[in-house]
Formats: C-alpha cells, structure tokens, sequence
C-alpha cells in the first residue's frame, strides 16, 4: 500500500511522527509511505488553498517533504508533484494536536487536507487526539491514537464503499482524552455542535502600543447531543464520522424552491 500523510501541525509535529508510525505499519515491508506536510503550523486553516502565491516544497528526507503551504496545498503537492505519476491508495491527516469533533472540524486544516484528498478521488482519513486532564500530563498524550489508530483505519477501509459517485466520502476520526487502555471502544456518530460556546477573540497591547487580537477557542468540555462525536470522545469513545464535501442543506431544498415558484 502506498499511503501519503500530511497534517497541519507542521512538518516537526510530535502527531506526525504518531500518524508515520501507524502508517509504516499499514503499508508494511512492500509499501511506501509518503510524508507532505506544512512547513510550519498551519492550525485552523480549514481547507484552504494558496490560490495566490506559488508555494516552496523542500524535499527533508527520502519520501519526506516540508511545503511552505497548508494541508490541502500539501496534499496537491503530493498527489501531482511529489509522488508523481503513481498516486497513493490512501490519504491519512493529523494526528491533530487537539480534537476535531463538533464545530471545531469546519476549522480544522486536518480536516480540510482529508477533504482534498476526498475531491481528488482518494480515500481519505483525518485524525485528532482529544486533550483533556487525563491525559494531557502523560509521558504520551497520543497514547489513545497510537493504540488504537491502525486498528480504526483498517476497520474503516475494509468498510469504505468502493462505488462512490458525486462527492467521496472522507473520515473524522478522533480518539478520546485518555489513556489508550481506557478507551471504551468506537461509535460511528454524527458530527455535534457545542451550544453556548464558540470562537472568539481577546485584545492585547504590544510592548510598542500596539494593539492586538488573538483568536480563543471556546470550551472544548460544553455538552453536545448526546451520541454525537464529542459526547462520545467525552465519554471515553473513538469516534468515527463520515463526510462529504456537499454544503448543500438538503432539508431545506424543498421549502426553498416552493418559496420561488
């Protein structure tokens, strides 16, 4: 199996070298795995592009290169420069420094490098490691993702449909905040909202006067559906949700074009 994995931590990310591991062992002794990752931090670009500007790609290692660009420019990269004419079987992003669930995925460049690689035509799954007070102070804090990681993607490809016409399907996959032996098991869920919490930003003053903002996030522990991703990650579930690129609100289709006859 030829596999090709990217991130938007950066190309010297503690989750890469996770995400490297799991894959080695996925492709085995006659597979390749292929490394595009960004340059530097690239969190919270979601699946933006460097329509604009050219991007620098700077081979690191064999089969590893750093682009100075965000997830889904790196899976461009690899899919028609890097890897050349021999495009990769499967498409792995993360493992994210943080969760993914919820609101936080349509933020996400973890996210947005698995959707590219959806709209490329190649299967395609993104991972997240939930932090949390149990297992943030671990020697580990990607032990849940270590552990189980190869055994969810496997169960995911084997289940993956292999006729899929319009949009493909790609993975959310996030692993709880604890413990890799604490984990309960994995849900397929759908994706959740945090009610009551949500991005922000707070002004700070430069040493010059200057003034600032930077961005917050919201409270990663708010309470969502229950059965969505994020109640399960919380209740110490793997949570697995399938996605499309399709924006479209298909139940308001109706009502809307009743509303323009």
């Amino acid at each position: 199996m030829r596999i090709l994995i990217t991130n938007d931590d950066g190309i010297n990310a503690p989750g890469l070298k996770v995400l490297s591991e799991i894959a080695e062992g996925l492709a085995g002794p006659e597979g390749e795995v292929w490394t595009v990752a960004p340059a530097f931090e690239q969190s919270g670009v979601g699946h933006c592009i460097s329509y604009t500007h050219p991007m620098m790609v700077s081979e690191m290692g064999p089969r590893r290169y750093a682009a100075e660009g965000s997830p889904a420019d790196c899976v461009l990269a690899g899919l028609h420069d890097v890897m050349g004419d021999a495009l990769p079987d499967l498409v792995l992003s993360g493992v994210n420094r943080g969760n993914n669930s919820a609101e936080n995925a349509l933020y996400s460049g973890t996210l947005g490098g698995a959707m590219e690689a959806a709209l490329q035509g190649i299967p395609a799954i993104a991972l997240s490691q939930y932090y949390g007070p149990d297992n943030l102070a671990l020697d580990d804090p990607f032990d849940a993702a270590r552990q189980h990681g190869a055994e969810v993607i496997r169960r995911i490809i084997a289940h993956d449909p292999k006729d899929q016409s319009g949009y493909r399907l790609f993975y959310n996959v996030n692993f709880p905040p604890v413990p890799g032996d604490a984990v309960q098991g994995t849900r397929v869920t759908p994706q959740g909202i945090r009610h009551g919490t949500h991005f922000s930003v707070e002004p700070h003053l430069s040493p010059s006067g200057r003034r600032f903002l930077w961005i917050k996030g919201g409270d990663q522990r708010a309470p969502t559906a229950p059965g969505s991703d994020a109640a399960e990650n919380l209740a110490g579930f793997i949570s697995v949700t399938p996605m499309r690129a399709d924006l479209t609100a298909t139940d308001q289709l109706g009502a809307m074009q009743r509303a323009f006859l």
